[in-house]
């Protein structure tokens, strides 16, 4: 992610940059791919006076670095969470210095997520039953240049699965709201070598009162997906990420309206329906935050209230009940 944001700055004709690093094979790796100052620890790079901070480090220790930007008052990025140590002090923190902190909402910027929202706020769907959502991927093929093992997402508290669960729900409460309540169940199913201690299914339901919505993320699909199923009583709406549309069944014709997006190109090695604009346009908007041109669209206090549907969904799976849940 780290390599990826610094593309997308680079992209956006930001060119003042620097990186931080740990392992000197990847600060060789950066300075000759991008031609920027990688250094060893955030302290050494003190002397390149940054006016804001991208935090693209493994998700437990997002709060060391969102500390040590709110101590040198600097605006910060943060990837997506799963793990919420330091989040609500830092956000205190942030709100009384009026300082910038922009969690990721990646799929905010999708533009088949953007028609999704549109359609739903627009009311043609009538009003809504139930949605269904499948967000699935392989594992191994996350890092194809290293094991499993060797990164965060064999480590249980900041497992595959269990990352991606608040990544959908950052842009499904955004759509949907918060739930009532909450059930769910989480487990092992397979042995993933490396990772054999996460789980690697989250099957969730989500009650918000008049209609259900039901969020299935894993890591063990062959081949990745992005299923969406929305009934309304006037209009269904499906979106399949490998049709790069959103299609809407209107029974008035008995036909499917077709709503095709541009995602814009992938970059070299990843999934062709990944593509790179959506992470351009979430770092345009953070700038521009930052410059005071717009407001980004997440907060801690939402990123954290994501967070906590998640550890509702856990909670259920040990208690074998629902949860009541109030935002």
């Amino acid at each position: 992610m780290g390599k990826r944001r610094i593309r997308c700055l680079l992209a956006l004709g930001h060119s003042k940059l620097a990186g931080i690093e740990i392992r000197a094979d990847r600060r060789v790796e950066v300075t000759e791919k991008y031609g920027i100052p990688v250094y060893s620890e955030y302290e050494a790079a003190a002397p390149f006076q940054a006016e804001a901070l991208v935090i693209s480090v493994p998700p437990d220790a997002h709060h060391l670095f969102m500390a040590k930007a709110v101590a040198s008052r600097i605006p910060f990025f943060v990837e997506a969470s799963v793990v919420d140590q330091g989040i609500v002090a830092i956000d205190t923190e942030c709100r009384r210095l009026k300082l910038l902190a922009a969690p990721s909402a990646t799929m905010l910027f999708h533009p088949g997520i953007q028609l999704i929202m549109q359609l739903v706020r627009s009311g043609s769907l009538g009003t809504i039953s139930n949605v269904i959502h499948h967000s699935g991927q392989f594992l191994a093929d996350w890092h194809t240049y290293e094991h499993v093992r060797d990164y965060y997402v064999s480590n249980p508290a900041t497992g595959g699965a269990r990352e991606i669960v608040p990544f959908e729900l950052s842009w499904i409460t955004a759509v949907f709201g918060f739930p009532k309540r909450i059930t769910g169940c989480c487990r092992k199913t397979i042995t993933i070598e490396g990772a054999e201690d996460i789980d690697d299914t989250y099957n969730c339901i989500f009650d918000y009162g008049r209609h259900l919505v039901t969020l299935i993320v894993d890591v063990v699909s062959r081949s990745a997906v992005r299923r969406l199923t929305i009934n309304g009583d006037m209009r269904q709406l499906v979106w399949d990420w490998d049709e790069q549309m959103v299609r809407v069944f209107d029974p008035a014709t008995s036909k499917w309206e077709k709503h095709r997006y541009d995602q814009g190109t992938p970059t070299t090695g990843y999934n062709p329906n990944i593509g790179e604009a959506m992470y351009i346009e979430e770092l345009r908007s953070f700038i521009g935050a930052v410059q005071g041109a717009g407001t980004f669209p997440n907060t801690l206090l939402n990123d954290h209230t994501n967070l906590r549907l998640l550890y509702a969904v856990e909670q259920s799976n040990q208690t074998g009940m629902f949860v009541d849940f109030t935002p």
